[in-house]
């Protein structure tokens, strides 16, 4: 496989290092997976099968081909410690996870399992590597306890949540700096990891149950309206390709900045594309074409908790890591349904059609200086 042609991308930290990703058969996990590959990264994955069909980007690109990828669930610890041992990673990113709220409603249980013992898991996993580690934790902006003040949350805010799903996520950010300050703080740990926080991502190739984009494309591929819950609420839409970027960036910096270590993070993007569902809509219509008004219509609100408003606040990760957001909310719309539009074409090798997004990311996001990708 060719390299990616990244100059100095990240460092070239990653290039013929190995790499473990937990839930990359996931859709973020599916982007990470294809990022690091280009990048020359020994790729390796853990996850619980395939979490659509039947459709899943996963498969759309071939990834089960191009790394190793073992079939097992986060919540079998001493599955979980043997895997680790035989690869023994030079870096984890841990996304596996149940990431979908209404689900978390259905079956709570399943939900704090795997959120929360899976990542206690994890971190034993980590525990008893004696090569040195760099891991970062995935976790996500739902582990704030959200009052939807106007503000964006810092990573020092409460945590917490009126919904499984939030409980689940700030009981497992609490289950990280635990086991930081337990046993990853002391010197003589060659594991260091950091929490990272992000939400509504977007991108091509996501395929989960509930969310607006999947359901608008399922729908327009049907030639039929796609049903919304709450058209008002806003979001902080971001492309998957923007947390990614972060992800990689902390990573790389954890790796030889002993101060990250143990710290949290959020990625998110300018407060001014914290945008309504409607106006999501509206972007996405401009490239999948037709008229917006036609492609939705509005159902019964939920008779379940879900957040109104919520944004993060990014500014500690300017700070220290020198990240921030590439893409402006036109371009993170466009980027999106273009993918779809293009695998709704019959498009052959998907693979580098999303590599190729990659590379269209990389480009602006030198154009516009960003740090991690300076030659």
């Amino acid at each position: 496989m060719e390299i990616m042609a990244v100059g100095k991308l990240f460092d070239a930290c990653y290039l013929n290092k190995k790499v473990l990703v937990t839930g990359n058969t996931g859709f973020k996990g599916s982007w990470l997976c294809s990022w690091l590959l280009k990048m020359g990264a020994k790729v390796y994955g853990i996850s619980n099968g395939i979490p659509t069909r039947p459709l899943s980007l996963f498969e759309e690109i071939g990834l089960e081909t191009k790394m190793e990828y073992v079939e097992a669930d986060i919540r079998d610890g001493e599955k979980m410690k043997s895997l680790f041992a035989r690869i023994q990673p030079d870096f984890v990113f841990h996304l596996a996870a149940q990431p979908i709220v209404i689900r978390s409603y259905h079956d709570p249980v399943e939900t704090m399992s795997t959120n929360i013992m899976g990542t206690v898991n994890i971190l034993e996993a980590l525990r008893i590597l004696e090569n040195e580690c760099s891991a970062v934790m995935i976790t996500s902006d739902k582990c704030y306890d959200n009052v939807e003040w106007v503000w964006g949350y810092k990573e020092t805010d409460a945590l917490g949540g009126k919904d499984p799903y939030s409980a689940s996520k700030g009981a497992a950010e609490i289950m990280i700096k635990t086991y930081y300050h337990s046993y990853f703080s002391k010197p003589e740990s060659p594991v260091r990891l950091l929490a990272v926080r992000a939400g509504n991502v977007i991108g091509g190739g996501d395929w989960a149950e509930s969310r607006i984009v999947p359901d608008c494309i399922k729908a327009w591929n049907n030639r039929k309206a796609v049903e919304i819950r709450s058209p008002h609420s806003t979001r902080p839409w971001q492309h998957v390709l923007e947390p990614l970027s972060g992800y990689l960036q902390a990573g790389k910096m954890l790796s030889t900045n002993e101060s990250l270590n143990g710290q949290a993070f959020n990625f998110g993007p300018n407060s001014d594309q914290n945008k309504t569902v409607l106006e999501l809509i509206d972007a996405l219509a401009l490239t999948w074409g037709g008229n917006a008004e036609e492609l939705y219509k509005v159902i019964l609100p939920p008779n379940f908790h879900e957040a109104g408003l919520l944004k993060l606040n990014c500014d500690k990760a300017l700070a220290l890591l020198g990240w921030r957001p590439v893409l402006h909310f036109s371009e993170t719309a466009e980027m999106t349904a273009r993918w779809y539009k293009t695998a709704a074409g019959g498009e052959k090798d998907l693979f580098a059609y999303t590599t190729g997004q990659i590379e269209q990311y990389i480009a602006l996001a030198r154009e516009r200086n960003l740090i991690w990708c300076r030659n």
